[in-house]
């Protein structure tokens, strides 16, 4: 019996687990504007791929951890080259 969760869930900070599946569903969001872009942006922004089940942010980078490979191929082919804060991601 699952239930559907609300979507304002606080995704978890870990996004550097090991096993191949996670590496293939992990996104790298390099070029990103820190000062200006924060977790909560990161996630509203990568979570119309698919569920986000990670998020961690880091000066000038971020990684986003997907459910599975499908979402993260759809985040990089839909946010590769968009300018996010005057940065080009």
């Amino acid at each position: 019996q699952a239930s559907k969760m609300s979507l304002k869930v606080q995704t978890s900070n870990i996004t550097n687990k090991n096993d191949p599946k996670s590496i293939n569903s992990r996104v790298f969001i390099g070029n990103l504007n820190t000062a200006v872009v924060k977790k909560s942006d990161v996630e509203t922004i990568f979570s119309k791929y698919g569920r986000v089940v990670g998020c961690s942010v880091h000066k000038g980078y971020a990684f986003v951890q997907y459910s599975n490979e499908r979402h993260a191929r759809a985040a990089v082919l839909g946010e590769n080259g968009r300018v996010l804060a005057g940065q080009g991601l």
